[in-house]
């Protein structure tokens, strides 16, 4: 569920500096919370959705290999990068975010497609099944788990978190949802700790509940909810990701009607660094 910082997003912004990037536009959502996001290119517009401790620039190449066809949408989901948050305390955290992406859909022409990375693969099937305005949706690995094929998180692991995050402890929060909620072992989050890339990730830990809301309390596949999508999807994974998220790849393309399915060789949960991945098995789902 977690993606480290990307690299190729730090080329592609040093190539928009150096072309003259989009405008920084801004969009309120319902609850008054600013929206920023850029669009990238020409044609029908597709949002692109990153996961935990994402932000806008996590998905720059991904709007790159789109933009000769396409309109790239990028945008800070709230609470991160230059949006802000005004959801008030108890307020339902995926309810807020389909608001945020019906306000970003209308200020975009009132339709549109949706990619998303993740748990941001969650939020794009959420604003299919909740009824927005979308025209195709395509997720990559998508954080739900299948029965029996590792540890769910604990149920009361949501609400520990917001604790976390309420005291600001963003180290505390980060370790939580790495070890619960994505399952990596704690030793090798230890290592990450040393690693340049923590601070970052450390950076976006206040913005997790949004990331654990979309799942449920464990993470369980909602397949009787999807399979009442009706709009063309593309459920893809790679061939070198954990087997728990190939499994649930599976699943969710069998609970979709329709739904279309690609596994992109020597690929993993890291795929936004290598966006040319992607490029042919969005590009002819989203034609």
């Amino acid at each position: 569920m977690s993606e480290s910082v990307n690299p190729a997003a730090e080329s592609a912004a040093s190539n928009d500096a150096a072309q003259g990037a989009p405008a920084l536009k801004t969009v309120t959502s319902a609850d008054g919370t600013t929206i920023a996001y850029q669009a990238f290119g020409n044609g029908a517009p597709v949002i692109l959705i990153g996961g935990a401790f994402n932000d806008r620039t996590t998905m720059l190449g991904v709007a790159g290999v789109l933009a000769p066809r396409f309109t790239g949408v990028v945008y800070d989901r709230r609470g991160r990068g230059d949006s802000t948050d005004n959801a008030k305390d108890g307020a339902d955290e995926v309810e807020r975010e389909i608001e945020d992406l019906a306000a970003l859909i209308g200020a975009l022409g009132d339709r549109a497609s949706l990619f998303g990375h993740s748990s941001g693969g969650i939020l794009a099937l959420e604003a299919v099944m909740r009824g927005l305005p979308v025209d195709k949706v395509a997720v990559y690995e998508v954080p739900y788990i299948p029965e029996g094929s590792r540890p769910l998180p604990p149920a009361d692991g949501f609400e520990r978190l917001k604790n976390i995050v309420g005291r600001g402890d963003a180290d505390g929060a980060a370790t939580l949802f790495l070890t619960e909620q994505v399952g990596v072992p704690a030793p090798v989050v230890e290592q990450m700790r040393a690693e340049g890339e923590w601070a970052y990730l450390a950076a976006q830990a206040h913005s997790l509940p949004y990331d654990a809301a979309l799942g449920g309390p464990v993470n369980k596949i909602p397949s009787d909810r999807l399979t009442t999508i009706r709009t063309p999807a593309l459920v893809i994974n790679g061939d070198r990701t954990w087997d728990w998220m190939q499994t649930a790849a599976g699943i969710v393309a069998q609970s979709i009607p329709g739904a279309q399915h690609r596994v992109l060789p020597g690929q993993d949960h890291g795929v936004l660094a290598f966006p040319e991945e992607l490029r042919a098995a969005l590009t002819e789902f989203l034609a």
